[in-house]
């Protein structure tokens, strides 16, 4: 994720957001750094095994590591739609069940294709940036490779969450070869608006110090309570003071991933 061109604040809008995200997201800040050091608190996090996210997806192009996905069903997987804007089908597969990009686990080929029909990317922003994929043949459920329940709401500001990938570990740096996770705190919608202009129902907002998704991370799983509540969208720049990571809000996207999943399996028969 990330992209730049919006406007700087002043230093006392800026004094003012950091007060406001630091009643947000202290004491589960607290919590979560207790036992990670210095030197792992890079973005993206620490390293984690593909059994702790087992609906964690890498999603392929031309065979290599591009995006996340996040595993829905034993033959559909959700991913960001700016991560699949080609229509040539061939570019992409899928990898599950390895904790190491680019090797081991399940790669699976896709049979087709559904953007959200009102995705858009303007001003910065992506609305409604999600994706539904059918493939082409089921995947082998198990410990590493296991389905995630859609959230039927956003979770409250503050509230601690987990997000996973094979993303850069700075902004505009390189791919991590290693399954890394992070915990971030969902930012209440009035205080993340207050860094981007756009803000829309289908996004929510996720931040903590340090610790955020980056480039290659878009399209994977933002998770509270073992439920999906978002899928890693945009940001400016990645872990940066007072702009947090941007995801597709999965509660209000819900009716519109169920009926177009069932429009995928529909068109299969």
């Amino acid at each position: 994720m990330g992209f730049s061109g919006l406007k700087s604040h002043s230093t006392r809008t800026q004094f003012k957001m950091f007060i406001q995200w630091a009643f947000l997201i202290s004491s589960a800040t607290l919590i979560s750094a207790g036992s990670i050091s210095i030197s792992e608190r890079i973005v993206g996090g620490q390293p984690a095994n593909i059994s702790e996210v087992p609906w964690q997806v890498s999603l392929l192009k031309r065979g290599k590591h591009d995006c996340g996905a996040v595993i829905f069903s034993d033959d559909i997987v959700l991913t960001a739609a700016h991560c699949v804007l080609s229509n040539n089908l061939k570019k992409y597969s899928v990898r599950v069940g390895s904790s190491i990009a680019n090797q081991g686990g399940q790669v699976v080929q896709i049979a087709s294709i559904k953007r959200h029909d009102k995705y858009l990317k303007i001003f910065g922003s992506s609305f409604n940036d999600i994706a539904v994929i059918r493939l082409k043949t089921k995947l082998q459920l198990g410990d590493s490779v296991r389905p995630i329940p859609l959230a039927d709401s956003a979770p409250a500001g503050g509230t601690p969450a987990l997000v996973s990938g094979w993303g850069a570990i700075k902004h505009k740096g390189v791919n991590s070869k290693t399954l890394l996770k992070t915990t971030v705190n969902i930012v209440d919608r009035n205080v993340c608006g207050k860094s981007y202009k756009f803000m829309t129902q289908d996004m929510i907002c996720a931040a903590a110090p340090g610790k955020d998704s980056c480039q290659g991370d878009s399209g994977g799983p933002l998770v509270v309570d073992g439920k999906l509540v978002g899928i890693v969208s945009n940001g400016k720049g990645c872990a940066r003071p007072f702009y947090p990571g941007i995801y597709a809000n999965v509660a209000v996207l819900k009716p519109w991933i169920e009926d177009n999943i069932k429009s995928l399996m529909y068109e299969s028969k």
